[in-house]
């Protein structure tokens, strides 16, 4: 299967309803050669087809398991700070979410051998580059719980995003501060 198959996969999708990331999602992993594809248009950043693909993306990696975006996840931790379309940042967030929350796992998995310091620091920088740069609310929920689970780790996480939280966003729209308010009553509980 080629990108242009992949391509008028995508431009097939009229819009985001499940329906339609889920029959593209499955299409890609009918072929699985696909998916190399999908994540290099999901980085094709001036192109509007990078949404549709993120969208599809992400999909795969929540509902048929994030161990999907390990052979690419080079590419994907190196390039999620270059995305400028909203639509396309929201759903990289929730995958970084993914991958945060299966390396903090107690249960021991394939996300604590695949993702490196580097990867962990890489997600970490661009999600507080997107904590202080004009993003929508799920992007912030979304990283916001990313640095609050790689902060288990590393404490200094918890300090930075604590100070972000209490000087910025609680200062933001209701969403913004119920998961501010949030984040920080989970690192008060963690620090006990």
């Amino acid at each position: 299967m080629s990108i242009d198959f992949l391509i008028s996969v995508l431009n097939d999708m009229k819009t985001a309803a499940k329906v339609n990331r889920d029959k593209a999602s499955n299409i890609v992993l009918e072929h699985p050669k696909l998916l190399i594809h999908l994540v290099d248009l999901t980085f094709d950043i001036d192109n509007k087809l990078s949404i549709k693909a993120a969208w599809v993306l992400e999909w795969i990696c929540t509902h048929h398991g994030v161990t999907h975006i390990y052979p690419y996840i080079n590419v994907f931790v190196k390039n999620i700070s270059t995305l400028h379309f909203d639509s396309a940042i929201r759903p990289c967030a929730k995958i970084c979410e993914h991958l945060a929350a299966a390396y903090t796992s107690k249960k021991e998995n394939e996300t604590q051998s695949v993702l490196t310091q580097e990867h962990i620091d890489l997600i970490i920088e661009t999600g507080f580059d997107w904590l202080i740069t004009d993003q929508k609310i799920a992007v912030r929920a979304y990283i916001m719980n990313t640095l609050y689970l790689f902060g288990l780790q590393k404490e200094w996480v918890h300090a930075e995003l604590k100070h972000l939280i209490s000087t910025k966003i609680i200062h933001e729209s209701k969403g913004c501060k119920a998961r501010g308010k949030y984040i920080l009553k989970m690192i008060e509980r963690y620090k006990i």
